[in-house]
């Protein structure tokens, strides 16, 4: 279960649970007709990324049983490689609408109070990112300037840095396009209250 609330891909054991009214009710639960189709980049960045860590790894376990020494390159790319795939797998996370909550707020109530409090998670999340895409491009621009090179294998540290900024704003464009989802959502359920509420 652990698994998959960290991977940005659905859940298999969610396939094959009952769809009785409860389950079918949830309000933050996202439906795979309002998922962007954009979201497969997403994923196979996932895939890609996944399994270049597995080699990475792999090979260094390989290396150093046979040879008693390790690749000194393959910590450094490792741990780039797992900070992209969080901020991979956050932006597709924010675009579905499966980021770890508080049930008891977000599913308690009726449904235009969890689509609104949806909302506000969503632009939170925007504004954050949003901030983070903006600095970050300052920390690029300094490490591209004075030449600063990573302490591990000497390349350019702004190779590293310069996907921050990349993946912030694609986080930023997931929460935007979730919030507008979501506020669509919103007027439509309110409508048909607001008719039921007249005499």
């Amino acid at each position: 279960m652990l698994p998959c609330l960290f991977s940005s891909f659905p859940c298999p054991m969610s396939s094959s649970s009952p769809q009785g009214p409860a389950t079918d009710a949830l309000p933050g639960a996202a439906s795979p007709e309002a998922e962007p189709r954009s979201l497969r980049l997403e994923d196979w960045l996932t895939v890609i990324v996944m399994a270049a860590l597995a080699l990475i790894t792999f090979a260094n376990v390989l290396v150093r049983y046979f040879t008693n020494s390790s690749f000194a390159w393959t910590e450094e790319i490792s741990v780039f490689l797992m900070i992209a795939l969080a901020l991979i797998a956050g932006s597709a996370a924010v675009a579905r609408d499966q980021h770890i909550r508080i049930e008891y707020f977000a599913e308690g109530g009726s449904a235009l109070r969890s689509k609104r409090l949806s909302m506000l998670g969503a632009a939170t999340v925007a504004l954050l990112f949003g901030v983070i895409a903006v600095l970050s491009v300052r920390v690029v621009w300094d490490d591209y300037s004075f030449g600063e090179t990573s302490p591990g294998i000497g390349v350019p540290q702004w190779w590293y840095s310069i996907w921050l900024p990349v993946f912030s704003a694609l986080i930023t464009a997931r929460a935007i396009g979730l919030f507008i989802r979501r506020s669509r959502g919103a007027v439509s359920d309110a409508a048909p209250a607001h008719k039921d509420a007249q005499p």
